[in-house]
């Protein structure tokens, strides 16, 4: 069975198996990217004669019932790729004609179109259940808005804030990653169909028409850029992957520590917890340690496209070890986002501990603030109450009486208002996007 490339030789077995990898194993996810992309190219052979209206009639019937039953259709390894796979079954139903539909098409554009709409078709996702981890945790602070606790500063005990504040201090930072992944968004939505190889095609392809086919906004115009910037698309998705996936780690890493018996402010439910293999009493946070742990992965598939991507200019088969990258940091973020909206729920406060750990200690930067305003330069009050810390004997009492700041986003107003409106503007650029990329996808297919 011949691969797209082949013209006579067989490859040695070892070559074969060496250079295929594990792409029919990733590209058996790629199926209706690949349907999408072969409907829209035959749709722009039509219209400028290389397909007859009836030829391009039954590429849309049999690739439908392909986007239809996926699970009836896989890729050999014998085929190698997604392309091939979806080739010669066109040839095998259709004989001449699917054989037709190749013309004007490499496999380095193929490639990019499918990687395109699976990433942006991934990225919707993600900023969807971001923006539902994000109002888990809104929700969960706002019910504590008047918890107080300490705030820990190089992890030492600093000032007094709320839990309702630290709450929406990840809530928010939820948003930030939805912008970020706005922005890989926006790099993936280009349409590199038409480039082939990089150096365009003798024929006058209507790029901008199969562009809007596709659901893309744009056309990316230089051809050989295509090829040039895969390793750029795919750093900028794991890059906005790699912010989101550091303040989760930060996430975890409260959580971790809140839930020790030593800080006792929170607690993890059973049903989010593990048991010791030897030790009756544990009650483990594998689930937060494990989100911190894929935290840690990002910057290492980041590093990896970056340090593979600093090549020439033009397609280098290099480029074929970063789709699997791509494909775990895309399916771990999932994974970690899914934890993430659903841990607010899982966690019970302990309010007799929080108000124990909210000690006289806490209230010095107050103190010297109450000395300024009462007249006193900042400078000297701040040396005034140090002494007074270091004098104190026995251990710092638990206060009640504390009076938090209440200018926006500070720990007795985090902004949930503010948070509201992010969330109504992050939601509305989602389901527009989605929207728009399903109704492109379904006219494709009728």
């Amino acid at each position: 069975m011949k691969k797209l490339w082949q013209t006579r030789a067989d490859l040695d077995a070892a070559v074969e198996a060496y250079t295929v990898g594990a792409d029919p194993e990733l590209d058996s996810r790629l199926l209706r990217y690949e349907v999408y992309g072969s409907l829209a190219h035959a749709a722009g052979l039509t219209s400028i004669g290389v397909l007859t209206k009836k030829e391009y009639a039954a590429l849309r019937a049999e690739l439908t019932r392909l986007h239809d039953k996926p699970g009836a259709f896989a890729v050999t390894r014998a085929q190698e790729d997604i392309h091939t796979a979806v080739e010669q079954h066109l040839t095998r139903r259709l004989g001449e004609i699917g054989a037709k539909i190749h013309a004007g098409r490499s496999r380095n554009d193929q490639v990019q179109v499918n990687l395109r709409l699976h990433i942006k078709d991934r990225l919707l996702a993600l900023h969807a259940r971001a923006g539902e981890a994000a109002a888990a945790w809104a929700a969960f602070g706002a019910r504590r808005q008047n918890v107080v606790i300490p705030g820990y500063s190089h992890l030492q005990r600093a000032m007094p804030t709320t839990l309702g504040h630290w709450a929406a201090s990840h809530a928010e930072a939820l948003f930030d990653g939805r912008r970020a992944l706005r922005f890989a968004y926006d790099e993936a939505d280009s349409c590199p169909l038409g480039s082939a190889a990089g150096y365009g095609v003798m024929l006058p392809l209507p790029r901008a028409h199969v562009a809007r086919l596709l659901g893309f906004s744009r056309v990316q115009r230089n051809t050989l850029r295509v090829q040039s910037s895969r390793p750029r698309l795919e750093a900028a998705c794991l890059s906005a992957l790699c912010l989101l996936a550091r303040d989760l780690g930060v996430l975890a890493w409260d959580l971790s520590l809140y839930t020790t018996a030593e800080f006792g402010l929170l607690k993890l439910s059973d049903s989010f917890t593990t048991g010791s293999s030897i030790m009756p009493q544990k009650k483990n946070p594998d689930v937060v340690e494990l989100t911190r742990a894929r935290a840690a992965l990002f910057p290492g598939w980041l590093s990896q496209v970056l340090a593979v991507g600093a090549l020439p200019s033009g397609y280098h088969r290099d480029y074929q070890l970063t789709k699997g990258v791509l494909v775990s940091a895309l399916d771990a973020m999932a994974a970690m986002l899914d934890i993430a909206a659903r841990l607010p729920q899982s966690l019970r406060v302990d309010e007799a501990a929080c108000a124990a750990a909210v000690t006289e200690d806490l209230l010095a930067t107050h103190q010297a603030v109450a000395l300024v305003r009462a007249g006193t330069p900042f400078r000297d009050a701040y040396r005034a109450v140090a002494e007074r810390a270091r004098a104190r004997v026995g251990a710092p009492r638990p206060v009640t009486d504390v009076t938090l700041p209440d200018y926006p986003g500070a720990p007795a107003s985090p902004g949930w208002k503010e948070l509201a409106a992010d969330a109504r503007g992050e939601d509305s650029w989602g389901r527009g996007r989605r929207r728009a990329l399903e109704a492109a996808w379904r006219a494709l297919l009728l």
